[in-house]
């Protein structure tokens, strides 16, 4: 076989990759060599686990594969994002007017200070797979780690706590102080640069820096939980909440490694992979049936002492996720439920939503204007070793929001908040009710609905009523005049 340089290799499709002179490297698609590189590619791995040591073959083409990603997925946030300083920028119920120099910074801090979880690569095999990386496959589970862990920083630190190094790491992007006009983006070569105070020049540029100023206990006691958080989202198999983890509770909804993952079953991956951490033991997380939220079974999963009524001012609950898959349009989204999803993301108790654009997640955690705000998962980085003492962090923290216009992204999504105790839930639910009727009294579908009781409390014919109600869509008829159908695919995958 001839030798060939990485940078001339064409790609053409999600999984064939073609020599500049027109001869196929190779193309999974065909059955025997499918059978032959099973788990590099998306939809193998599970059929053939049994599958031998890669041989040298092997390892050239999952060279290539590799090549591609890393130049794919390498330099996608590069790209400056432009916020108006008219508009006022509102991140997980807080809002921050950019033309005054304090609440830039502030902005600043706080969306640099929520965790990003993007593609990894070289991390430890997928079980039965030759998966090393998530590359073109994982972004649904990165987007809803992501939403999982704002969840924890929530639950752990509170809403207002900020990572001390958001302003002072250069490693996170090449930018001055923000500016109200542009945020420059992290890139390849800024995330590897070395660090400004001296250092060894032997060090790998990812060990650990010493902290860029000085901590006090309480700042070291959360640095502490803002690692423990991060290291629970780990590549390897022992994390609770990483890649290993969620792909093989993903078998059960018949997802395996390679697969592309919808928000609804991301959310089900979540809620069984909180209901297995035992570290995560004073957290629940309940994901609504049908559109609706039955307030009796959030009840029955958060309250720790069941014996005690539901509606006792005194009862121990345990702090709960609500997690409501939903599909917001036919084909495409129904701008009018854009005023509505505004009115969630200004809520205290929202901690962002999975959903994106076909096949491509995004986690989107606020919004300006007409133009939701996301972390993108579509990254990607190397594996980082968080079983070492001091990790570095800087990779996973992104000092530059991007945003997408709302008539863009996809109908399919899933939609967070998070309520500590009985009252935060009392109080979401009232405010819940609040947007969500006053969406209904303009003429417009509610998104979900929140009722008392339990689900089996109401009759079938009752259920299914209530769920056509709320999952009417808009759609567009197709040229012949007839309204398109959505496929179980448009449903499933983004």
């Amino acid at each position: 076989m001839n030798s060939v340089s990485p940078t001339s290799v064409q790609y053409l499709s999600q999984d064939e990759l073609r020599h500049p002179d027109g001869r196929q490297l190779f193309n999974p698609r065909s059955s025997s060599q499918r059978g032959t590189y099973a788990g590099l590619f998306p939809g193998g791995g599970a059929a053939h686990s049994q599958h031998t040591e890669p041989d040298e073959v092997d390892k050239i083409k999952s060279k290539f594969l590799s090549v591609w990603n890393n130049m794919k997925y390498g330099w996608t946030v590069k790209t400056k994002t432009n916020l108006s300083k008219l508009s006022p920028v509102h991140l997980f119920g807080y809002t921050y007017h950019l033309e005054q120099d304090e609440d830039m910074e502030r902005f600043q801090k706080d969306f640099t200070s929520r965790i990003w979880l993007t593609y990894r690569r070289e991390f430890q095999q997928l079980e039965g797979t030759m998966w090393t990386t998530d590359c073109g496959w994982g972004c649904m589970l990165r987007s809803g780690q992501m939403l999982l862990a704002q969840g924890l920083l929530v639950h752990f630190l509170g809403r207002d706590w900020t990572w001390p190094d958001a302003l002072f790491s250069t490693d996170l992007t090449e930018m001055e102080p923000m500016k109200v006009t542009s945020l420059p983006c992290p890139s390849t070569a800024s995330l590897r640069q070395a660090s400004p105070i001296p250092t060894d020049r032997s060090r790998a540029p990812w060990e650990f820096r010493p902290p860029r100023h000085t901590c006090s206990p309480d700042e070291l006691e959360k640095e502490r939980y803002h690692r423990k958080i991060i290291s629970w989202f780990a590549d390897k198999p022992q994390a609770p909440f990483g890649i290993h983890c969620l792909v093989n509770l993903g078998h059960s909804s018949g997802k395996k490694a390679g697969d592309w993952y919808g928000p609804s079953i991301a959310a089900h991956i979540l809620r069984k992979a909180v209901e297995g951490c035992s570290e995560a033991g004073s957290l629940v997380v309940y994901v609504s049936q049908d559109c609706t939220v039955y307030k009796g079974d959030v009840a029955k999963l958060a309250n720790r002492n069941k014996d005690r009524a539901v509606k006792d001012a005194g009862a121990e609950w345990k702090a709960v996720i609500i997690l409501v898959p939903m599909r917001l349009g036919g084909e495409t989204f129904n701008p009018a439920y854009m005023d509505c999803i505004k009115d969630l993301l200004r809520l205290d108790f929202c901690i962002g939503i999975i959903g994106g654009k076909p096949r491509h997640s995004l986690y989107f955690v606020g919004y300006q204007d007409d133009f939701l705000l996301y972390l993108d998962p579509h990254y990607c980085q190397p594996f980082v070793d968080s079983t070492k003492e001091n990790f570095p962090l800087e990779s996973f923290h992104c000092s530059c929001p991007r945003k997408t216009a709302f008539s863009k992204v996809d109908p399919s999504c899933t939609i967070g908040f998070y309520a500590r105790h009985s009252r935060d839930f009392e109080q979401l639910c009232l405010e819940l009710t609040q947007v969500l009727n006053s969406a209904a009294t303009k003429e417009r579908y509610p998104m979900f609905s929140v009722v008392e009781g339990c689900a089996q409390e109401y009759g079938l014919d009752e259920l299914c009523a209530r769920f056509s109600q709320q999952t009417v869509q808009v759609q567009r008829p197709s040229k012949r005049g007839r309204a398109k159908k959505p496929t179980a695919e448009e449903f499933v995958f983004l």
